[in-house]
């Protein structure tokens, strides 16, 4: 038996005619049962009984976290078999005693900070560049949160930040992972 219970929505994003669990918006955190498949390597898969990109947002990699019967998991949804799902490797399988054919009920959310988090300053920014957008959407958390250290270190100079905001935008679009340093002071100019 699947079911999926969608937990975190705002109040009154609800569309009418679509069941609660497949409602689009902010949904933090998705619950349901499922049956553990073999994959290749000793590898096995959750499936996952929605669309990530009509639950949390289109993105090119939905990094998630939560649990699998209370084992803590982070990881990527993924394209698997015309659906979706979570692949885990044989060291976690072995961790938490995981085997193809196993009843479980998973807790997913995504991972770190969202575009719905950031301040409107730097979401804006974003939208205005929609491949550094989709970048930043596309990165894991740790990336997500040194970009946002780096611009937050300025809340006391507002030219600073648009200026780190311009730097990072720029990075974003051009598909850096994480800002290079320079040797002299660790932070990195406009130009480079």
């Amino acid at each position: 038996m699947q079911y999926v219970v969608g937990v975190g929505r705002r109040p009154g994003t609800a569309v009418p005619g679509v069941p609660d669990s497949w409602q689009p918006g902010p949904v933090r955190e998705l619950r349901y049962e499922t049956t553990v498949r073999p994959a290749d390597r000793d590898r096995v898969i959750l499936p996952v009984p929605f669309d990530p990109d009509q639950v949390w947002g289109a993105k090119s990699r939905h990094h998630v976290n939560g649990t699998v019967s209370g084992a803590r998991v982070r990881g990527v949804v993924e394209a698997v078999d015309g659906g979706f799902g979570l692949v885990l490797g044989p060291m976690w399988r072995r961790d938490c005693g995981l085997a193809p054919g196993d009843q479980v009920r998973v807790q997913l959310a995504p991972e770190g900070p969202q575009r719905a988090d950031l301040a409107d300053d730097l979401a804006a920014a974003l939208d205005a560049d929609p491949a550094a957008g989709a970048f930043f959407d596309a990165l894991a958390q740790f990336y997500r949160k040194a970009y946002l250290r780096w611009i937050d270190g300025t809340r006391r100079d507002p030219r600073l930040r648009a200026e780190r905001i311009a730097v990072v935008v720029r990075l974003l679009a051009e598909g850096h992972k994480q800002r290079p340093r320079t040797a002299t002071d660790g932070e990195v100019s406009a130009s480079g």
